[in-house]
Parts: C-alpha cells; structure tokens; sequence
C-alpha cells in the first residue's frame, strides 16, 4: 500500500525507573527492552506514549504503586525517557487499509482457533479492556501474515493507535480522562535517540 510509510518523526515517552534512564543516556548502545506481554495492547514492540510525557510519568507512577502493594520494585524510582521515533512502515490503526488487514488477520486467527477446537483469547479488565489477549493475538498474526505473504511484504516496523481510555472527562463527554497515542517499536532502528523531558523531574 502506498501509504503506509509515515514519513514523520515523532517525540514519544517511556515510562521507566531512574537506573534505566540513566543507563541508556550514558550509553548510546543500549536500548529499552521489547514487551512481549500477552496482554499486551499492540503485539511486541518497545511501547512509548506519543508526544504525552505526562501520561508516561502518571502511568509508571500507578505500575509502581500496584508492583510496591505486591512487594516488587521496592527501590525504584519511577522515571520517564524521552525518544525521537521514525514511525517508518507503520501499522497505523487510524488508516482504513490497517484496520482492513487487521480485520483479515482477525478472520484468518478464528478459522485457525475453530479448525483446532480451541477457545479465542478474550480481552478482559473492564471497561477499558486493559488486558488486551485478543487484540494482541490478531496483531502477532496480521505480522507472521506478511512474513509468509507470498509477494513481497516487508515488516511493519512500528504500530500506532489511540485509546480512550479512563472515565469520561464530564457528563456526556466523548473524551476519556486516560486517551493517548501510544506506539510499540518493532524496529530499534526506528528508535533515533534518547532525551530527558522538559518539565519534569529527571533522575
């Protein structure tokens, strides 16, 4: 498709801890590590919050709070990085053709599931489906779909798409208290370098 290539360069953030931060401005060659949680929103991919430092920091706050309840991360400070993204050839769920792929790759997935006699994965965590098996399944499928494509198809090397998510703003309201941008990086050469945000505490 001849649209698929963005050619924009993005500011995105990552929500982390001090020690990682540190680690990777003091040296280039590191990079934020690939997620590759089942419930994870857009499939495998270094996840960053476009242009939100706010939201990467409140986020990473909250993931803190939940991992110190269950004893985990005791000695982390959150912290947030900043990175210049070349989104490159992206899946982005914005465009028709993406969400007609998607919607393939959906139909291809249960057809597989059904031939085997197993259960699709569900999203699951109310309202805002924050546990997201199924769409990260379709994802994972919509890129095996065009490493095994016949013609040429080469890898997406970002995926891109907004979120409402958290209540309403005000009653009645079409805005979400939580809705973002977020972006998974599946190419780490789509990742152009690493800053610390303006505007908020840094390590």
């Amino acid at each position: 498709m001849p649209y698929r290539r963005l050619p924009a360069w993005v500011l995105s953030f990552h929500g982390t801890d001090e020690d990682t931060v540190t680690k990777i401005l003091t040296a280039p060659q590191k990079c934020l590590t690939e997620s590759r949680n089942q419930y994870d929103w857009l499939g495998n991919g270094v996840y960053f919050w476009e242009n939100d430092p706010i939201r990467a920091r409140t986020y990473i706050e909250e993931k803190f709070e939940r991992d110190r309840a269950k004893g985990k991360n005791q000695e982390k400070t959150p912290a947030v990085i900043g990175a210049v993204i070349d989104l490159g050839l992206c899946l982005n769920l914005y465009d028709q053709s993406a969400l007609m792929e998607l919607r393939a790759a959906y139909d291809i997935t249960k057809r597989l599931f059904d031939a085997r006699g197993m259960v699709m994965p569900t999203n699951k965590g109310g309202e805002d489906r924050l546990l997201r098996y199924l769409d990260r399944t379709v994802i994972q499928v919509t890129h095996a779909l065009r490493m095994r494509a016949p013609e040429k198809t080469p890898p997406y090397d970002t995926v891109r798409s907004g979120f409402h998510e958290g209540g309403k703003i005000y009653e009645e309201a079409g805005f979400h208290a939580k809705n973002h941008i977020q972006i998974a990086v599946r190419n780490p050469a789509c990742i152009k370098g690493f800053f610390l945000p303006r505007g908020l505490e840094s390590p």
